[in-house]
């Protein structure tokens, strides 16, 4: 070839251009050959990170990267113009640098209201190397420009493929700073993208050891509104789902606002103490906060389905660490609640309520 390929297409590894680019966990990127090579001699971390690895890492197809090394080696610098011209309009407009502002924002409502509905349109985008782009119009201080870029990315992330690729390209970065600078709108919008990025395994565990990124969902819930909190507890449920997330969330402060926010009528903060509650810090923090029961009995007592499930499942973890908790739940009339609650619809509130009621009455059985 008579001109040089991005650095970003070489494998970290071997330094070689990549033929088949997958992700590993830690989100980075590797050519297959290299990254199986350095598994099969026993090693168990990301060779850039160094963050641990499962024992059976997934390698993961980076079907956007290998699209674009191939149509970038296959396309002289003379026709890479004449390509783009061939692809969808609004997607050539976006990546061109001479485009106006008035026009890239155009092309990104477009692309929004097109691959909302429209999976082959998002392969398109991201197959077109558009993704940079994209990433380019989250950084502008432009907040109209910024919003639309981030309903683009949303929508991007509906493709499995893609939720990977976002955050192999440093999606996370820029959502964190939206989280901790945007306007109320792109903070709702970044959060609803990190719950969508965070579906895929893999991307639970680069997200939560991310700086700040945990953080800044805690601090958005303490201090939006009630859509953005709402959206910063989902994306928190999200994350939590994966067990080492859970310290960092709880050492973010988080149990005490999740309390106020379930206490407000919240029950996707009851959602993810239930998962707290896994985790010891989780449990000594919950037992720390005032008039906690009670907030959990009214869930009982008011709640749907679900937020009765969890507030029984996190009472009865509780009342097997605390002989305090277990008397004071007791006051509160919960026995009584829970053999109310044996004849429910739902196999999982019958099953903890049960299991609470062994607890209490001085019988545990597994929560």
């Amino acid at each position: 070839m008579a001109f040089e390929l991005p650095n970003d297409f070489r494998c970290p590894i071997s330094l070689e251009i990549m033929s088949d680019p997958v992700i590993i966990q830690s989100g980075h990127t590797f050519d297959r050959v290299s990254i199986q090579k350095w598994i099969d001699s026993g090693n168990r971390t990301c060779p850039i990170s160094k963050l641990p690895l499962s024992e059976s890492p997934s390698l993961i197809p980076n079907h956007a990267l290998r699209s674009l090394i191939s149509n970038f080696a296959h396309v002289s610098p003379e026709q890479e113009d004449h390509s783009h011209s061939q692809s969808h309009p609004s997607i050539s407009t976006l990546v061109s640098r001479s485009s106006s502002r008035e026009s890239r924002l155009e092309s990104l409502t477009r692309l929004v209201r097109l691959t909302k509905r429209d999976s082959s349109v998002r392969r398109k985008v991201t197959e077109s190397g558009a993704v940079r782009a994209v990433l380019d119009c989250v950084d502008s201080v432009d907040r109209a420009l910024q919003e639309k870029s981030l309903s683009l990315l949303l929508n991007l992330s509906l493709e499995d493929d893609n939720k990977v690729g976002l955050v192999a390209d440093g999606v996370v970065r820029r959502i964190v700073a939206v989280l901790r600078v945007g306007s109320p709108d792109c903070k709702a919008v970044a959060a609803t993208l990190l719950t969508s990025l965070a579906v895929v395994e893999v991307n639970k565990a680069t997200i939560g050891s991310y700086p700040d990124a945990i953080s800044a969902l805690v601090s958005f819930l303490r201090h939006g509104n009630d859509r953005e909190r709402k959206e910063s507890a989902t994306a928190l449920y999200a994350l939590c789902s994966f067990p080492d997330n859970r310290k960092r969330v709880v050492d973010c402060g988080s149990v005490g606002i999740l309390v106020e926010a379930a206490d407000s009528g919240m029950e996707r903060a009851v959602e993810v103490l239930g998962l707290l509650v896994k985790c010891r810090g989780g449990r000594e923090e919950m037992s720390r906060v005032s008039g906690f029961v009670e907030v959990l009995v009214n869930v009982l007592r008011n709640g749907s389905l679900k937020g009765i499930q969890y507030s029984l499942f996190i009472l009865n973890c509780l009342c097997c660490c605390s002989r305090e908790i277990v008397e004071e739940v007791k006051r509160e009339g919960v026995v009584e609640i829970c053999f109310g609650l044996e004849d429910n619809e739902s196999e999982k509130v019958r099953r903890n309520a049960t299991n609470l009621v062994h607890t209490l009455l001085g019988n545990p059985m597994e929560a």
